[in-house]
């Protein structure tokens, strides 16, 4: 699995710690013998700089965009180097997992059921759950296992929202790059709903603690909430775009607004 990370710390939103825990929690959980980490930064701080550096074994490259190119593009710059049959996963860096082996299950997943084309991980405070209803209504299914495997239960979901996602190499070749209509927000929505269209499902995969370590409330939070806000509508019409077939889900990686 090819991981990517996209990276904007500066000094005025003081993100460094974040990237440098997020880049630990990855040290100790994924085996980088068999899985490969490639950071997208946006033209982060030298105190970030010097962060890469500590961790410079995990890496297989940094990429450095130069400016902030926001999340869709920059984690496209880093799946522009996944292998054929190669799954992705993309992963924020204010991120904290708490479970080895995590990745490891995801690509189970992926060669279980082939019809699943996105996996997330699942923060403690998302509304997601099987007795909640419309939108956020989910439910577990246990998949098929022969005598020795593990079991795995999924929770299917309508959309699997942010933080740590992975998408199988199937589901790739169909819908192609991450789009959103700004810098911040929406990627995870329209690729879940492009997914949907090509025919994959979207779960997520319950029992793996994950730690969101970005305390919000600052003025750098806002900033992005506002970001987000203001292309809500361009969002929407992009989503019922898909839904409907006027836009083709494959999207090859260059922004198109």
């Amino acid at each position: 699995m090819l991981i990517a990370m996209a990276v904007w710390d500066t000094i005025e939103n003081r993100r460094s710690w974040m990237t440098e825990q997020t880049l630990d929690s990855l040290q100790e959980t994924v085996d980088f013998d068999r899985h490969r980490l490639i950071v997208a930064d946006n033209g982060s701080c030298e105190a970030t700089q010097a962060i890469y550096s500590s961790y410079a074994s995990l890496f297989c490259d940094v990429i450095e965009n130069g400016s902030n190119i926001g999340t869709a593009k920059a984690i496209n710059a880093a799946w522009k180097h996944r292998r054929p049959g190669e799954h992705a996963c993309k992963i924020d860096n204010d991120v904290v997992i708490l479970q080895a082996g995590w990745a490891d299950i995801m690509e189970e997943i992926f060669e279980r059921d082939p019809t699943i084309g996105i996996v997330g991980l699942k923060r403690w405070d998302l509304l997601n759950a099987p007795w909640e209803t419309g939108l956020f209504e989910t439910y577990l299914e246990m998949l098929p296992h022969r005598p020795g495997q593990r079991w795995i239960v999924v929770e299917h979901a309508k959309g699997v929202m942010g933080t740590c996602q992975c998408y199988s190499s199937a589901l790739l070749d169909k819908i192609g790059y991450l789009l959103q209509p700004g810098l911040y927000g929406f990627d995870d929505s329209l690729s879940a709903t492009r997914a949907k269209v090509a025919g994959f499902k979207s779960v997520y995969l319950p029992g793996i603690e994950i730690d969101h370590i970005d305390p919000g409330g600052t003025a750098y939070t806002e900033w992005k909430r506002q970001r987000a806000n203001a292309d809500f509508a361009t969002f929407k019409r992009m989503k019922a775009e898909y839904e409907t077939g006027l836009k083709e889900v494959y999207y090859d990686g260059e922004f198109l607004p």
